[in-house]
């Protein structure tokens, strides 16, 4: 196969990049979720901006990790 035939990442990292959007998209929808005035309860203040950081540390995680099967 040629080079520019290839993907930029392999299989692994295009499924590791689809769960952290998952989780980013998750994350946002948890503080919306929040019932207090202008999100300032715990899921709009403390639980929905942790898994929003945990998809965004994903994401670092699924471009930085080299696929072994895709060389």
């Amino acid at each position: 196969m040629e080079n520019k035939d290839r993907l930029a990442f392999g299989r692994k990292n295009y499924i590791l990049m689809l769960v952290g959007i998952v989780v980013l998209a998750i994350g946002f929808i948890i503080m919306t979720l929040d019932t207090e005035q202008y999100g300032l309860g715990f899921m709009g203040i403390t639980l929905g901006p942790i898994v929003v950081m945990a998809g965004f540390i994903i994401e670092f995680f699924a471009i930085l990790i080299k696929d072994k099967n895709h060389e």
